[in-house]
């Protein structure tokens, strides 16, 4: 494979190298904000104080508005992630790819203005490339576009604040199943939407209506709303037992077209999600189910899944061990030409929830996962994890990332899916600067190879890079 730096690639390493010899002193204060996913959610107003103003760039990270008001300012900001993938194709090789080695860049910039205390605007530009990939997809390449642009009111009423955003924004709810910014995958998901909330004590109210984001990737900003897909949401959140969260939602999911196997149509899907999440005691659990009803053309669905993730750390142990247990269970529809659908709709998921290969759909799924991580050093962990799949009916197929059938497996074999060893290493050069490796060996079962697949690797070198 021959790398091809881009323009945009040299530009963000000449950014890069102060910043670098800067991580470790910007890390000796907590006080200044840590650079997040969602850069949009980083608060740089402590930097009003000049005393925190330590970093090289700084004066880019608080520009003042006023004065006389340390709430108006304006903070720009940039991302890039480059990121390495070798894998012996996607669908298990059933797709007649063959085996694949790609460099995936993803460059960000953003403005965040504060207009006073209540007032703000953020926009993020992105230009995600994907160089010497056999296929792309919709999620791999969208060349220079608005990925984030939203005007944001936020009041408080005594111990009540009210919040509101309209515009192209993202949201990511919980371990990001099933709605997601889809941080995974080398493009974003981004909604164009209405939001609002009110905070309350221990009590959180949600209210969401949204089209996704429609990529193209013809011409420098070309992405639009999704016309012919609708996602709305009403959820409610407590603090329960400490820190730990209590959640509900009721969401509707509308396509104008939909495709499944066994039914077509105009989509309704109705979905009613709880989670219980929380740590104490050396224990952590993220306990989280999802039912869904509604209509797909003339047949009506009736899908359900569940997730957990189960650990305990040894705190007083080398190396801080933490043992951990990922239950998943997702429906498929039980029999064809039927009245009534039972596959999954995972929704919006988050592209790495099983592991950074995409190998696996959460759609006629049953998966067991045992994991051990452990911290070596202090900026480095290590993750050893074997997962086992079965589907949840054998009427149905198998399925790969987001939610695509493996073509030939409905109706055939038994329910062994297959089982994949996982390797994950994660370490933070500085506090602008991480990097991390995957490796995936994913041994299938007999369904996918008499359909024609065969077992499967992947490796992922990434770094990234946040200012």
């Amino acid at each position: 494979m021959t790398m091809r730096p881009t323009h945009l690639t040299g530009l963000c390493v000449a950014m890069l190298l102060p910043l670098y010899a800067a991580g470790a002193k910007a890390d000796s204060s907590e006080t200044r904000p840590a650079i997040k996913a969602n850069r949009w959610q980083e608060d740089w107003s402590v930097l009003a104080d000049p005393a925190l103003r330590t970093a090289p760039l700084d004066s880019l990270k608080y520009i003042p508005l006023s004065a006389d008001d340390p709430a108006s300012y304006l903070s720009l900001g940039a991302t890039l992630r480059e990121r390495f993938e070798m894998q012996d194709a996607s669908g298990f090789g059933t797709k007649g790819v063959a085996r694949d080695a790609y460099q995936l860049q993803r460059f960000q910039v953003h403005a965040d203005l504060h207009l006073n205390e209540n007032w703000r605007i953020f926009t993020q530009l992105e230009d995600v490339r994907a160089f010497d990939k056999t296929t792309l997809s919709p999620a791999d390449q969208n060349r220079t576009d608005l990925r984030l642009a939203f005007l944001e009111y936020t009041r408080a009423f005594g111990g009540d604040t009210f919040k509101a955003r309209v515009g192209r924004q993202d949201f990511a709810f919980d371990l990001q199943r099933f709605i997601s910014s889809r941080d995974g995958p080398n493009v974003r998901q981004s909604f164009d939407a209405l939001w609002a909330d009110w905070e309350t004590g221990e009590w959180r109210f949600i209210g969401i209506a949204s089209r996704p984001v429609q990529y193209q990737d013809e011409r420098n900003f070309d992405d639009r709303s999704n016309h012919e897909q609708r996602f709305h949401m009403l959820r409610v959140e407590r603090q329960v037992l400490g820190s730990n969260e209590l959640s509900a939602y009721y969401a509707l999911y509308e396509r104008d077209i939909a495709s499944y196997l066994d039914a077509s149509g105009a989509e309704h899907r109705n979905v009613f999600d709880g989670r219980f999440g929380g740590a104490a005691q050396g224990y952590d659990w993220d306990l989280e189910g999802m039912g869904q009803t509604g209509s797909v053309g003339g047949k009506s669905i009736r899908a359900w899944a569940a997730g957990s993730r189960l650990g305990y750390t040894f705190k007083d142990q080398p190396w801080t061990p933490r043992l951990g247990l990922q239950l998943d269970a997702a429906s498929g529809d039980r029999q064809k030409g039927d009245n009534t659908l039972g596959t999954f709709n995972p929704l919006f998921p988050n592209g790495y929830y099983f592991s950074l290969a995409g190998y696996t759909g959460y759609a006629n799924l049953l998966h067991v996962k045992p994991s051990l991580t452990v911290t070596p050093l202090n900026k480095l962990t290590v993750m050893t994890a074997i997962g086992l799949q079965w589907r949840e009916t054998t009427e149905d197929a198998v399925y790969v990332q987001p939610n695509i059938p493996v073509a030939g497996t409905a109706g055939q074999g038994g329910r062994w899916s297959g089982a994949y060893a996982q390797l994950r290493t994660d370490y933070a050069f500085t506090a602008n600067l991480t990097g991390a490796i995957e490796a995936v060996h994913y041994d299938i079962g007999q369904a996918v190879r008499d359909a024609g697949g065969h077992d499967s690797n992947y490796l992922g070198v990434e770094l990234k890079f946040g200012w």
